[in-house]
């Protein structure tokens, strides 16, 4: 039970890491993104590089929470679960900024994507 824990706050973790990481490649690399972003009136290329951004996070978390769990087949679930109590209050105040297609796509993403992977992973 500990190292299911353990494991998933080790995937949130992976998960920021990364993410951040690959919004500063969306700063530098996509055009308008930047100035953007404070204001958070992205585009539709901008919104769909913001979900694979998110989609290549939650793969990697995945990963490194199925393998720190080693085989504990939970611990992908809890991960998920722990993303979306993070996420949904965001995602709830961030309404109006974004179209629900792109709300839906991203919640979603992090209740599916980390079972999935965690599965593959084990």
């Amino acid at each position: 039970m500990i190292r299911t824990a353990l494991s998933a706050i080790a995937g949130v973790i992976a998960w920021m890491v990364v993410a951040t990481i690959l919004n500063f490649g969306l700063r530098y690399f996509m055009p308008g993104y930047h100035e953007a972003e404070p204001s958070m009136s992205f585009t539709v290329p901008m919104m769909a590089a913001r979900l694979i951004e998110s989609t290549v996070a939650l793969t990697v978390a995945a990963v490194v929470t199925a393998r720190l769990a080693k085989g504990a087949s939970a611990a992908p679930w809890v991960l998920a679960v722990v993303l979306l109590a993070i996420f949904i209050p965001i995602h709830y105040g961030l309404w109006p900024k974004f179209p629900v297609w792109y709300h839906l796509t991203f919640l979603s993403s992090l209740a599916i994507v980390p079972v999935i992977v965690g599965r593959m992973a084990r």
